[in-house]
């Protein structure tokens, strides 16, 4: 059945056809859901841990300003509801008075459903400063009007209680950890005497320290300053918790616990490192001896030579490997670490300066056997060819020998008299080609 016309609403306009009773039953069935959905919704919010954490917890900064306009939010919320519960109920009533509603029925119905019946008085009707323009005495909704103000508010509420759940489900627990990490390392650390005030480590520990108290006090005083919600995301709890300080703790205690670990390995295997460093320094040693003397040599035996001077032993090493031994005697490993990695690094250029000094010093030695070795082979050579009583050969072999082996040895004069019996052994070597009497004997 229907019925035609309209009713006014509060302003005295017509809104619209005074509704039949289809219209009326299937907007009733329609509201009744969106009531469960409602309900439903806001007891979950009251329930949910976040909203129960926020409740108790002593907040600071920006979660403490969004908290305060979420209570207001949430408190409006339930008063919105309860008058979105009357409205129905009201209209409940009146579509039970009669099974065939007449048309005063239908348009007190029409009215409750469709018109602005709905009326929330006084302070408690206005939404929070930042939802609401000037305070009123009253406001008037459709209940279409209404849900949509619900789920303005719910979603905002819900959004800020998702996020600082959220926060608070996933940093305190880490940075605890963290901290039972940061424990340990300190416990190890003074073990091997990485204190603050001794070892860059000690101190790095103690700002780790001072930065994870502050942390967690911050993460559970203010959640959302740790938030960072998701760009374009209209979702309630859209977002990350920003982890940011806490991973950049995490690699900083990383970074002390290598150090550590590299302390303890020196505990562990310093009297080997410094066996190691003492041949080395004993071989360096032995190799500017053995160059100094070879000096001397070469001073004696080759004349118009440069020789390169020999450094003496490497005291300073000596030194530093004296305190080394001093550390570990007295368990200083966080000092031994860094001393040991530097004496290795300078022990090994030291040997290898030492075999280069030496090898500089008898360069002019490694020249004269060179020739001498030359000569030999060439004067083999001849013998094999049945010319080693050659005169000529025989003259410049033993200048050359007697400038080879003699004292001091010209080395420049001494490769010339070489070159000299190598242009002879050449010549001699060389088959002559026949000249022209020999050519007529053929004929």
């Amino acid at each position: 059945m229907g019925v035609t016309g309209s009713f006014p609403d509060s302003t005295g306009r017509p809104p619209g056809p005074v509704m039949d009773r289809d219209e009326v039953d299937r907007a009733l069935s329609r509201l009744e859901a969106e009531y469960e959905a409602i309900e439903t919704s806001l007891l979950a919010l009251q329930d949910h841990a976040g909203r129960r954490l926020l409740e108790g917890a002593e907040l600071t900064g920006v979660t403490k300003d969004r908290w305060a306009a979420a209570e207001l939010s949430i408190t409006l919320l339930w008063t919105y509801f309860d008058s979105y519960t009357a409205a129905l109920n009201g209209a409940r009533e009146a579509r039970a008075r009669r099974r065939w509603p007449n048309r005063d029925d239908l348009l007190e119905l029409t009215e409750t459903l469709r018109g602005r019946a709905v009326v929330v008085a006084g302070a408690a009707g206005q939404r929070p400063a930042s939802l609401a323009g000037p305070a009123k005495l009253s406001e008037r909704f459709t209940l279409v009007e209404l849900v949509a103000r619900m789920n303005e508010l719910y979603a905002s509420s819900l959004d800020m209680v998702v996020a600082a759940d959220s926060v608070w489900s996933a940093l305190p627990a880490r940075i605890d950890l963290l901290s039972a990490e940061l424990r340990r390392t300190r416990s190890l650390a003074h073990s091997v005497g990485v204190r603050p005030g001794e070892h860059p480590a000690g101190d790095d520990l103690e700002s780790i320290t001072r930065e994870l108290s502050t942390l967690r006090d911050q993460v559970v005083s203010d959640p959302l300053a740790f938030w960072r919600p998701a760009p374009g995301s209209s979702a309630p709890g859209g977002g990350r918790p920003d982890t940011e300080r806490y991973d950049r703790a995490a690699r900083a205690l990383e970074d002390v616990r290598r150090e550590i670990e590299a302390v303890l390995r020196v505990r562990q295997d310093s009297e080997e490192r410094l066996m190691r460093l003492r041949d080395v320094l004993s071989r360096a040693d032995r190799t500017l001896t053995e160059a100094r003397s070879a000096r001397g040599e070469v001073l004696a035996k080759i004349a118009a030579s440069e020789v390169p001077a020999v450094s003496g032993p490497p005291t300073a090493l000596q030194e530093r490997l004296s305190t080394a031994a001093e550390y570990r005697r007295h368990a200083q490993w966080h000092r031994l670490s860094p001393l040991l990695e530097s004496l290795e690094r300078d022990a090994e250029d030291e040997l290898l300066r030492a075999r280069e000094s030496l090898t500089a010093v008898t360069a002019p030695l490694a020249v004269r056997a060179e020739l001498r070795g030359r000569l030999d082979a060439y004067k083999a050579k001849v013998a094999r060819h049945g010319l080693a009583e050659d005169p000529v050969l025989i003259e410049r072999y033993d200048a050359a020998r007697r400038m080879l082996w003699s004292a001091p040895c010209d080395l420049r004069v001494a490769e010339d008299a070489v070159l000299r019996y190598q242009r002879a052994a050449a010549d001699v070597l060389v088959p002559r080609e026949p000249g022209p009497a020999d050519r007529r004997g053929d004929t």
